[in-house]
């Protein structure tokens, strides 16, 4: 095993793979459930996302502030807990029942989320954060992707929705145990790699954070769920399966992405996040907006969905990595809700504009969100201009 990956960096990536493994699947199939199955709307969809992620915006900044106070590890078990209300939409007899059930189960995501990373960046030394936090995404990630994998085998072979999506509560509950088998990490105490807390930099460059924290809430803006893609890309084709089959794309391509940056040494982390992560996720949305708009197809919108996917590894594995350099780490937790919420912020509206304009026509949906990450890349590249690597 190599020297960075210590038992606790191990529980943590792993407790992410297997979140992801249960919810990632109820991501995948909630918009087809309700729409679909409980016959609502794309507009109804927009605002289950608004919700989840608005309310998920205030949850992940108080989740960050209390990891300072108390213990990080059980308020990700606590926030981990509540996950499991996603799996309880197989339940949902209503669209208002599944939307509250999802929300529900969103808000303890995100509640645990920004205290999972905090965990993370304690137990890392600080020239290792990269490789770890790009490590965590890839599992985070990939147990993702192979959700979508059992997903659309379920599917093929006829198990119902509502079976699917108890099913998850499984790898979820698992997750919640490998969190629990982590050592107790408390401020102030010496990081399991060795590297006392305090003996870290400060704020190596409050105008990056506060960049960062406006650039990803702008991000925020254009970041919609894949839900609508996947919409997309099941009423061209006629067929769930291949829309759902495109989120496996999507994670998968995240995934090796964030693993990869992750080990990369000697880049240049702003202009990175910015022109590989931010701009790039914009061309690949601009891509599905000409694609739809055009009538190329299946193929098409997979291309733009990849490109997206490429991006959103660069994105979650550079941002926190940025974060965790730049904040002092007794407040590493305040400072990774912060980036969280400030994202959900963003999300929140642009989920509600995303469904407004689907309702229209897809096309003009995918080209909002494209020009507003475009404008997020830019604003971290001004913003970030004077970042200390």
């Amino acid at each position: 095993m190599q020297k960075w990956i210590s038992r606790d960096v191990l529980l943590i990536s792993f407790s992410a793979f297997f979140a992801d493994l249960g919810y990632q699947a109820v991501q995948a199939l909630f918009p087809i459930f309700l729409v679909i199955t409980l016959a609502s709307s794309p507009l109804a969809f927009g605002i289950a996302n608004a919700l989840a992620f608005g309310g998920g915006a205030v949850l992940a900044y108080i989740g960050g502030v209390l990891s300072d106070r108390y213990s990080r590890k059980w308020i990700v078990v606590i926030g981990s807990a509540f996950i499991l209300l996603m799996s309880a939409v197989g339940l949902a007899t209503s669209p208002i029942m599944a939307v509250a059930l999802f929300t529900g189960g969103w808000w303890g995501r995100n509640f645990r989320s920004p205290p999972r990373r905090a965990m993370l960046a304690d137990v890392s030394k600080r020239r290792d954060l990269g490789k770890t936090f790009g490590l965590l995404h890839a599992l985070d990630v990939g147990g993702g992707m192979l959700s979508v994998v059992f997903l659309v085998i379920l599917l093929a072979v006829g198990v119902s929705h509502r079976s699917i999506f108890i099913l998850t509560a499984i790898p979820i509950t698992i997750s919640m145990l490998l969190i629990i088998l982590t050592s107790d990490i408390r401020k102030g105490k010496a990081n399991v790699a060795g590297t006392p807390l305090m003996k870290r930099s400060s704020i190596v460059n409050r105008r990056t954070f506060w960049g960062i924290i406006i650039a990803t809430a702008l991000y925020g803006f254009s970041y919609y769920s894949l839900g609508f893609p996947i919409l997309t890309i099941t009423m061209v084709s006629s067929n769930s399966i291949i829309g759902v089959g495109s989120y496996g794309v999507y994670l998968g391509i995240s995934a090796i992405t964030g693993y990869w940056i992750g080990s990369r040494k000697g880049i240049n982390k702003i202009k990175t996040l910015g022109l590989v992560g931010y701009v790039l996720s914009g061309i690949g949305t601009a891509v599905l907006s000409v694609s739809y708009w055009l009538g190329y197809g299946t193929a098409a919108l997979y291309v733009g969905v990849a490109i997206m996917g490429f991006g959103l590894g660069v994105v979650e594995t550079i941002e926190p990595t940025i974060i965790s350099l730049i904040r002092r780490d007794v407040k590493i937790g305040k400072g990774m809700g912060a980036l969280q919420g400030s994202r959900s912020f963003g999300v929140f509206f642009g989920n509600l504009v995303m469904g407004i304009l689907y309702v229209a026509s897809p096309s003009y949906s995918y080209a909002y969100a494209a020009a507003v990450s475009v404008v997020a890349g830019i604003i971290i590249l001004y913003y970030g201009a004077g970042f200390r690597q």
